[in-house]
This record gives structure tokens, C-alpha cells and sequence, in this order.
């Protein structure tokens, strides 16, 4: 699983236009850093596209990850650099810290949406739960009649967006730590109230910002035609995390922690072993017990939003994953709403009459991967042109038993009808 990670690791590979950018953007923090700047700046100027990234510390890591497993960070030698690195840097994590950091299996969210079930994660993840609340919301509307992109189903997604950062900044948080109504927010009552108040022609009131989910993430979405799915995201939460690379390691260390309350008594306080929520929504779709299709992508408090307007893209609108992927979105947590430029100035003008505060941005969320299975057996795959992403297909496989190029070589009895077909086509002076 992880050879082609060391693989690229270990040889370099040549940065993308994007991660330059990328770097450009926090040169002057990573310049504070010389390890993290010896890799993205070296010789202090910014990675140029193109040039080639050297990450050989990384690979060796890698390497001792893959034949040691976990116990390698946890339990040995790079969880005890990793703190002393820390510990002589002011910081605070001990390897008692990580030795009893456990990974958590969790049932998925499960939520219905005109027909098909969607799985999804569960809390501490902010995902589930908010996007089949959403759902819940569209669902009483006629989105397809109201059309794509247009005015009236823009606000109507807007006014769902209000509603579950609402309730998320109130009730979503690590379960260990709050009680949290998951069956009770994802309930088709649990939006009756908020369904009967929604006012088409007139923006709701303003909620404060409960979120301060930074938008750089990693998704991949993978499927074959067994139906088997991966959809995974992973995150160390800023570009390039905290800045900081653990010297002789490669490891870049993330800075997740700023996503926690500092404040105490609300559902995303910080607490010592408490897992901070997070927006990572990979998400797998079925109907009548068959996989549909699976999404996911990079971009902090946008990704479940993105998501969320994916599926309605594919299910309401019926469009191809290329077209789900690359459609305008629009955001908001409840207060100014943000409209892709892609959608038309007359539309943002017609949003705001409804008094929504408009603000065109040139890009929403992350890149975002979706693969579908098509009728016939066939699986396409998407990804959009906000960050870096391919989408490709692998065909083929191992060769099927005692199959050979020339089997006539080393048989008595080579296949016959492949016999019958040459000697018809001599006949018939095909071959002659």
C-alpha cells in the first residue's frame, strides 16, 4: 500500500503548478522554519512547477512505517524524536500522550434521500449528520423544477446551510466528551419547524460564526467494479499544518489544535484527549443495496456543504460526475454568502434581493473526486480544476490460469476453434 508513496519519496517528483502557489502563499511563515524551508524554499525562494521536491527523509520514515506498523510512531522510535524534538521546543505532548491515543471505530451516519441511502461519517466529524439535515431540508422542494443555479435554489440551499451550522455549533462535538442527538438531528421531523418558516423570497436572520475549520485537506475516492469503495480524507489542517518538520524525519506536524474552543462549556471546548470536529466528509451512496456512487474533497468548513450540493448535483439535477464536479457552489455558515463567479451577475443580484450578503469568490471547497457506477457496469470518475486531482481508471489484471501468448507452445491439443478460424480463413485465401 505504501511502496508508491516511498517510491516518489524517495526518487523526488516535480511540483505542481498549485503547490507553488501554495508556497508562495505562506512563504513567510515556512522561512521561519528551516527544516520545512530547506524542502518548499531551498536556497530561500519558493518552489518553482516543475521543480523537483526532495523528500528522502520522508521515504525512509515511510519505510520504517510500513515494517514496524504503528508501534513505530506510538510506541517507538519516531513518536520519541517527535516529542523531544517538541519537548526541547516548548512543547507539551509526551510520549505517554501517544501511547494511549486509540483509533475509534465508529458505526456510520445513516441517512435516505429520495430513494437512495447515503453513509457517512459520524461525530466527532461534523459530516454526517449535517449533510443528511440538509437533505432533509431539500427534500421537501422541488429542486429540479427550480433548476440549477438559479436564484430560488440558491437561497434554498443557503437557508439549509444556515440551519446546520446552527445546530452544529450547538450539539457536534467528540461523543466522548457531549452528548450528541445524532438519530434526533438527522430525523425528518427534526426540519418540520424550520420547513414551515422558511420564507422563499426573504434571507433568514444572521447566525453568529461558530467555526474556524482552516480549508486544506487530502481526499481520494476509490472504487472497482466489485463495489468495493474507499472514500478517505486526511488532514493536517493548514497549508503545510503547523509549519514545522521534525528534523531527520520529513514529518510535517499538523496544527489541528486551533480548531478547539478555547473557551469552556460548549461542545467544541478543549480538553486534555478530546478529538476536535471536523468537516471531513467522504461520503458512499447505494440505492436498493447497490453502491451509486462516493465523493469527497479538501476545503475545511466548505467540504460538507460542497458535498451536500454534490449529491443534489446528481440525484435532482441528473448530472454527469464531470458536471456534479465542476458546477458552481455556493457557501455560507450564516452570515455573508459566497457565489462562485461561475454563476451569472444577474443571478447574485436577483440573491441578494432576498437579502443574502453576496460576496463572489473565485473558488469554494477543494477539488473534488466522485466515482460512480453507470449502468452496464461501467465506472466513471471526476475530479475539478480547484486543486491538483486526476481521475483514472485501471483496467485489466493478473492473467487468467494457464492462458499463454502462443498455446500451441508446449500443448498437445491447442484450442480448436481458433484452429477452425485459420484454416477456413487459408481456404478462403485470406491468408494465401
Amino acid at each position: 500500500v505504501m511502496e508508491p508513496a516511498i517510491r516518489f519519496a524517495a526518487r523526488g517528483f516535480k511540483a505542481s503548478g498549485y503547490l507553488s502557489e501554495t508556497v508562495v502563499q505562506v512563504k513567510d511563515v515556512i522561512s521561519r522554519f528551516p527544516e520545512t524551508a530547506s524542502t518548499y524554499m531551498p536556497g530561500g525562494i519558493a518552489l518553482r512547477p516543475g521543480e523537483l521536491v526532495d523528500r528522502s527523509d520522508y521515504a525512509l520514515t515511510l519505510q520504517a512505517i510500513a515494517e514496524q506498523g504503528s508501534d513505530y510512531l506510538y510506541n517507538g522510535p519516531l513518536g520519541e524524536i517527535v516529542c523531544d524534538y517538541l519537548g526541547r521546543n516548548g512543547g507539551i505532548i509526551t510520549l505517554q500522550d501517544l501511547e494511549a491515543y486509540k483509533t475509534i471505530r465508529r458505526n456510520p451516519v445513516k441517512a435516505e434521500y429520495r430513494g437512495y441511502e447515503l453513509f457517512a461519517p459520524p461525530p466527532p466529524s461534523a459530516a454526517g449528520i449535517h449533510i443528511a439535515e440538509m437533505l432533509n431540508i431539500v427534500e421537501e422542494f422541488e429542486v429540479a423544477k427550480m433548476g440549477f443555479g438559479t436564484a430560488d435554489s440558491i437561497h434554498l440551499l443557503l437557508e439549509s446551510m444556515k440551519k446546520a451550522f446552527a445546530d452544529r455549533n450547538r450539539y457536534t462535538g467528540d461523543p466522548d466528551y457531549v452528548e450528541v442527538p445524532v438519530d434526533r438531528l438527522i430525523a425528518k421531523h427534526h426540519v418540520e419547524e424550520f420547513i414551515d418558516n422558511l420564507d422563499m423570497d426573504k434571507a433568514s436572520p444572521e447566525i453568529d460564526p461558530g467555526s474556524n475549520e482552516p480549508d486544506h485537506t487530502t481526499h481520494i475516492t476509490v472504487a472497482d467494479l466489485d463495489g468495493n469503495i474507499v472514500a478517505a480524507t486526511q488532514t493536517i489542517n493548514e497549508l503545510f499544518g503547523s509549519k514545522v518538520t521534525v528534523p531527520g524525519t520529513g514529518v510535517l506536524l499538523n496544527n489541528t489544535q486551533q480548531m478547539f474552543d478555547p473557551h469552556p462549556g460548549h461542545a467544541l471546548s478543549v480538553q486534555p484527549g478530546k478529538r476536535v470536529t471536523s468537516s471531513m466528509s467522504p461520503v458512499i451512496v447505494m440505492r436498493e443495496g447497490l453502491p451509486e456512487f462516493a465523493v469527497g474533497l479538501p476545503g475545511g468548513v466548505r467540504i460538507f456543504t460542497s458535498v451536500f450540493q454534490a449529491i443534489v448535483n446528481l440525484i435532482d439535477h441528473e448530472m454527469s460526475v464531470q458536471e456534479a464536479v465542476e458546477a458552481p457552489r455556493v457557501w455560507t455558515q450564516g452570515q455573508e454568502v459566497e457565489l462562485e463567479t461561475g454563476i451569472s451577475e444577474l443571478v447574485m443580484d436577483q440573491v441578494a434581493e432576498k437579502g443574502h450578503r453576496v460576496m463572489p469568490v473565485n473558488a469554494i471547497g477543494g477539488g473534488m473526486s466522485i466515482v460512480r457506477f453507470e449502468p452496464g457496469g461501467l465506472l466513471s470518475g471526476a475530479s475539478c480544476w480547484r486543486a491538483d486531482g486526476h481521475a483514472v481508471g485501471i483496467g485489466g489484471g493478473f492473467a487468467r490460469s494457464g492462458v499463454r501468448f502462443r498455446p500451441s507452445v508446449g500443448e498437445k491439443d491447442p484450442p480448436t476453434v481458433m484452429s477452425e478460424n485459420i484454416v477456413a480463413k487459408t481456404e478462403d485465401g485470406d491468408l494465401a
